[in-house]
Order: C-alpha cells, then sequence, then structure tokens
C-alpha cells in the first residue's frame, strides 16, 4: 500500500510518497553547468525459463516485430488453431494440454492454453522519449512486485503514456506474472531500465522533461501542479516511498485528493488515477 498521510519533507521518510520542493531542486544544480548522463542497461531479458503467458501477453509479444523469434511456444489446439490463424505455422510452436503447459511454469500461473519461450525485448535509451506537449512518463522507484509493475503498465498503456522508466537492479523481469499483468502492455509501453534513477531525472529535466512526484503531504493537487507540458510521474514503492535521492531531484509535487478520508491507495491504483489526471487536455 503507499501510504498518503501528510508529512513534511525531512531525513526521515518511512512509507510515504515524497519529493523534494523546486526551490531545492533548482540550488541542487546551482553551479553546474553539465549533469552527468544516466547509464542504462540495454540488456536484453535472457532467454532460458522466462516465459510470458496468457493470450492477451503471448498475442502482443508474437505481434511486437521487436522481438527476437520464439525459442518455443506451448499451446492447446484451440490455441495452435488462433496463432496460425493471425502469425501462420510457427516453427517453434508445438501443441500441448492444459497440463503439459502448466508444469513448464511457475506454479498457480494462468496460463490460458498459450505460453512462450525466448522472445526477447530490448529496453530504450532516455534519449528515445520525445519531450512533446502533454506528453507523460512513468518513472518507479524501486517497484518490486509484478503484479503492480504489470498493472501500471496496463493504465500506462490504456492512457498513451509515452514510456515508462525503472530501475535496473530493482526492478522484475518483463516476463511471467508482470507480463500477465499488464495483458500486452509490455509490447505496447517503451521501458527503460537505468542504473541511477537520480541522474535519469537530470538528463530528463534537461532534456525537457518536468519531473511531478506522487505525494500525500502536498499542498497543491495534482490537476493543479499539471500544466501540459512533458512530464515524468514519478511514484515510489509500496513501503518505503521515494528515496530521498530520487525525491531531491524531483521539479513538484502534487497530491491526489481523498474527499473519503482514507488516505491510501495502491501504487497501481494511484498511478491509474494520476495518469489519467495527466492525460487529460490542458
Amino acid at each position: 500500500m503507499v501510504p498518503m498521510a501528510v508529512t513534511r519533507p525531512g531525513p526521515q521518510f518511512g512509507a510515504r510518497l515524497i519529493v523534494a520542493s523546486i526551490s531545492e531542486r533548482n540550488d541542487a544544480r546551482g553551479g553546474r553547468k553539465k549533469r552527468p548522463r544516466a547509464q542504462f542497461s540495454r540488456r536484453p531479458e535472457p532467454g532460458g525459463d522466462d516465459w510470458i503467458w496468457g493470450w492477451h501477453a503471448v498475442e502482443a509479444a508474437l505481434s511486437n516485430p521487436l522481438r527476437g523469434p520464439a525459442e518455443l511456444i506451448l499451446a492447446t489446439p484451440e490455441r495452435i488453431k488462433q496463432i496460425s490463424t493471425k502469425f501462420g505455422r510457427l516453427a517453434a510452436m508445438q501443441q500441448a494440454d492444459n497440463q503439459q503447459i502448466a508444469q513448464r511454469l511457475p506454479q498457480g500461473a494462468v496460463h490460458q492454453g498459450v505460453a512462450v519461450r525466448g522472445a526477447l525485448l530490448e529496453d530504450v535509451a532516455l534519449s528515445d522519449f520525445e519531450p512533446k506537449p502533454g506528453a507523460i512518463l512513468v518513472m518507479l522507484d524501486q517497484v518490486t512486485d509484478p503484479q503492480n509493475v504489470g498493472a501500471v503498465l496496463r493504465s500506462a498503456a490504456a492512457f498513451g503514456a509515452a514510456g515508462m522508466i525503472l530501475q535496473d537492479r530493482h526492478a522484475p523481469r518483463l516476463t511471467g506474472a508482470l507480463a500477465k499483468a499488464a495483458a500486452g502492455a509490455v509490447d505496447k509501453v517503451p521501458i527503460a531500465r537505468v542504473v541511477n534513477l537520480a541522474r535519469a531525472l537530470d538528463e530528463l529535466a534537461s532534456a525537457g522533461w518536468r519531473t511531478v512526484g506522487l505525494a500525500g503531504q502536498a499542498e497543491l493537487d495534482l490537476a493543479e501542479v499539471l500544466d501540459g507540458s512533458p512530464s515524468v510521474l514519478v511514484m515510489g514503492s509500496e513501503g518505503e516511498g521515494l528515496r530521498r535521492l530520487v525525491a531531491d531531484h524531483c521539479d513538484e509535487l502534487g497530491r491526489i485528493p481523498m474527499p473519503g478520508g482514507f488516505e491510501s491507495l495502491n501504487v497501481s491504483a494511484a498511478a491509474a488515477v494520476a495518469l489519467y489526471e495527466a492525460s487529460r487536455p490542458r
């Protein structure tokens, strides 16, 4: 859960989402004419036993020309017919029943009669994101639950986000439960993985993006903070919220108003609300 209790920025962040004020942002930049460029991980997801399952996720993976060829596709007769109708007969495809497919996947995987392994997808670079008016990026700071990341990706695709940014070492693979939860959005939303989120925010700011953190203690509603300029929505993890270093590199602060008085939202729910607000014309 993402607690939304009101606090002031300080050394203890607890489980809150928090960002620095714009004056702190400007002070952090004082006297520096050039910021170091962020380092990216452009390594593709390894093959091995990394599976994608579920009809929508597999269909999106097979439709994506940026992916490499699949090593193996296991499908029931019904799914083989669907795949052959849409993509032609694929050499990697093998017929299997539901139990045989389930034996190759993590316990409890809801595969819907189809699974694919080994179709690789490379990350993009921050410079691939064009700061057009109204464009929105989503940055997740150490959100590690695959279901949550997948759900945020699904919302990002639904509301037309230009991309998502994850930290290289503290984010789940773009396969398995994440791909299933995303329902094909893994192949719809460009994803950049960076080593250092703070440096990535600096690079995005230099390229013309405005960085906005979601925080319950903000004085202004998110609707008042967003102005139609290309913006990065920065959201913290379920338990820890935004880390101090990431918070200090955000430009502005906005909150989701909650008139019901229940000041807590799951990060994927908060992302959906924020993306809806950010996608409205201004």
